[in-house]
């Protein structure tokens, strides 16, 4: 058995757990979860928590909330999303991702990410995070969301690695250091 599907096998054990649901455990710590995979296990992933979705017998819920989807809802809303690619080739990838950087801030990603009420067994789910990279950086956006989801467990799909301090997206690039987190396995 894969490496990536063993730990898949673990995790609707791991969201049914009743500690799990209710954040208890975590020393009094916001109740982030990261659940790390190798990149290339991309499909895979996102088939398995499809499908989690789409259950019907699970004790929890998972809410889905994907960056990458809020980022060009912001950039609609902004009107811009058509001109992005002429801003690029006009001036640059730096100019464009400093220009969008200001209009897609942390704020409005979690204006969007904002639900109510939470339900019991609800699990905010975290996707996108390296389509919206380096637009957004997941570390930012779990700063920003933890004062608003005190009451649920997050889980954010992470394409990359987390030893329990800092983040490393697609094993390459470091995402800061972020200690508030726990690694879902």
């Amino acid at each position: 058995m894969s490496d990536i599907i063993y730990k898949l096998n673990k995790v609707s054990e791991r969201l049914s757990d009743e500690a799990f649901l209710t954040n208890k455990g975590l020393s009094n710590e916001v109740g982030i979860h990261v659940f790390c995979y190798d990149p290339q296990d991309e499909i895979t992933v996102r088939a398995y928590f499809d499908n989690l979705m789409n259950q019907r017998d699970n004790i929890f819920k998972l809410i889905e909330k994907d960056l990458y989807k809020i980022f060009l809802n912001i950039c609609e809303e902004k009107r811009i999303i058509n001109s992005i690619p002429d801003m690029e080739e006009r001036k640059g990838k730096e100019y464009l991702l400093t220009q969008l950087q200001k209009i897609a801030k942390p704020e409005a990603f979690v204006e969007k990410m904002k639900y109510e009420p939470h339900k019991k067994g609800d699990v905010l789910l975290i996707t996108g995070v390296g389509r919206v990279w380096p637009f957004m950086r997941s570390h930012i956006i779990l700063d920003n969301i933890q004062h608003i989801f005190p009451d649920i467990p997050v889980l954010m799909l992470y394409p990359g690695t987390f030893n329990g301090q800092d983040l490393g997206l697609f094993g390459r690039f470091s995402d800061e250091h972020y200690y508030r987190a726990f690694n879902l396995l």
